[in-house]
């Protein structure tokens, strides 16, 4: 059964899905999930509220469509991917509005992510064709060593709400290049996107049970189902660190192969040489971008004791001008928080840090008005031990701490668990080398405040994850290496 919501359809402009994708058709469900609006607090859709017993339907289908795909000359299933992605970007206004309502993103946000959403499907149509192996000849001479890459085979690909689109197409793009076939569970805040662009692939031509989709509002048991099926064998997961401790235990039980994007605690450092205008403003990029609800927003910013004052103050200013408001509404430059939990954990870490001798130089609280909303701040003189620097804050808030030596900086950059993206500022080139070698993160942007690239290898070390997603290497996770010994 076919379900949407026409109210929904008319105000973004497409018509939105809101049951589960298994084998080619819309099927709903016993039971539903409201979807709700972070600037209203009031639900907006209500989705089909999948089971085991679905998601296992879901893996049957894709197991069952895994041998045509897989088959499916790389040039046709490419073709595929580049229709979608004309798809995405003809109707990039409508799923950016869409977005907008069920995430509280700001619109100006929305649009970005639509486009570099869209781009995985662009690149992943590039590499498709380029799924190279090797053949050299056995250091012995008795036989020549032929590698092939083949498809992992049917996939689980789980997605959070902070990036609704671009989470799902830096999965599903790379999976269907290599001849995978998927089940996609996206987040239950935020699935409007994902089921509105899986619809678009319907309609460039993919063939039923290539990619299936099913949310829950259980996930635990609904992933845990799927990860005991043999017929499973890949997981790519985005979330955090804790969850994603728990779902490698799970799949270790079937020694299901992993790929993991975690959790982030990103450091900024800005150095006494650095342009400090600059530095301003890719720190508003780096903190600000989607509301600073991102694995790769800065987390801690650590400032050189001789610019400090300058920086702080300019970054303060630059945040306090900022319009706070419904992510629809002309000029919004900061959206709502996902949920109330959200906002009430960035609340306690500033009121924490406020406690501990930190200072408020701007925003430090939440603006009197419905919606989950949380002005951006700035906290000066944090101590070096506050908490709010040891957690992933996902929200608009910046801590700034000062350092007087390099060795300072790169050593309290490195006391996490985390180790995805870090950046830095400085004129000096060779420092911008150095410290970028020293600091163990898997990303690192020298004077700008975005890495993120379709054609980059996205991903961390330490406890931000295992594998990458993009760029070549995306491809790559999603294959498997076969070794041919052949003598001629």
């Amino acid at each position: 059964m076919s379900q949407s919501t026409t109210g929904l359809a008319a105000s973004v402009g497409i018509d939105v899905p809101t049951g589960m994708l298994i084998n080619g058709e819309w099927a709903g469900s016993d039971s539903t999930i409201p979807v709700i609006d972070p600037a209203t607090e009031e639900a907006i859709a209500w989705i089909a509220n999948g089971t085991p017993d679905d998601a296992i339907a879901a893996v049957a289908a894709a197991h069952q469509a895994l041998p045509a795909w897989a088959a499916t000359p790389p040039r046709q299933r490419a073709e595929i991917l580049r229709r979608t992605y004309a798809l995405m970007v003809e109707r990039s206004e409508a799923i950016a509005r869409l977005m907008v309502l069920e995430n509280g993103k700001a619109l100006r946000d929305a649009r970005g992510e639509v486009l570099y959403a869209a781009e995985f499907f662009r690149w992943y149509a590039e590499e498709a064709v380029r799924m190279e192996g090797a053949l050299t000849t056995a250091p012995a001479g008795t036989n020549r060593i032929m590698v092939l890459r083949q498809p992992v085979g049917v996939s689980v690909l789980v997605t959070p709400w902070n990036f609704p689109a671009a989470m799902a197409t830096r999965k599903i793009g790379p999976a269907l290049a290599a001849g995978c076939t998927v089940v996609l569970k996206p987040a239950k805040e935020t699935p409007l996107t994902a089921f509105a662009i899986a619809d678009l692939m319907r309609e460039a031509g993919l063939p039923a049970g290539v990619v299936n989709v099913v949310c829950t509002a259980t996930a635990g048991p609904v992933v845990s189902a799927m990860l005991a099926d043999p017929r499973v064998r890949k997981l790519s997961f985005t979330g955090s660190t804790e969850v994603g401790r728990v779902l490698l235990r799970t799949a270790a039980d079937t020694v299901t192969n992993c790929s993991m994007e975690l959790g982030g605690n990103a450091p900024f450092l800005v150095f006494e040489d650095a342009d400090i205008d600059a530095a301003v403003e890719g720190a508003l990029v780096a903190k600000m971008r989607n509301g600073g609800e991102a694995c790769t927003a800065a987390n801690r910013f650590y400032v050189h004791e001789r610019v400090a004052d300058e920086f702080t103050s300019a970054f303060a200013a630059r945040l306090a001008k900022l319009s706070v408001g419904p992510g629809l509404a002309d000029g919004t430059d900061l959206g709502p928080l996902v949920n109330e939990d959200t906002r009430s954990k960035v609340a306690s870490l500033v009121s924490e840090a406020a406690g501990a001798g930190g200072r408020v130089v701007t925003g430090g609280q939440a603006p009197d008005r419905r919606g989950y909303f949380y002005l951006p701040t700035v906290l000066t003189d944090v101590p070096a031990d506050a908490a709010i620097l040891a957690t992933e804050i996902f929200g608009p808030v910046a801590p700034v701490v000062r350092f007087s030596g390099e060795a300072d900086a790169i050593h309290w950059a490195n006391d996490t668990e985390y180790g995805l993206v870090s950046y830095l500022y400085t004129a000096d080139l060779r420092r911008a080398l150095r410290v970028s070698e020293a600091l163990e993160t898997g990303m690192v942007g020298i004077n700008r405040g975005l890495v993120s690239d379709p054609a980059a290898p996205f991903g961390g070390v330490k406890q931000s994850g295992l594998g990458r997603e993009g760029g070549h290497d995306g491809l790559l996770e999603f294959t498997e290496s076969k070794y041919i010994a052949v003598d001629w």
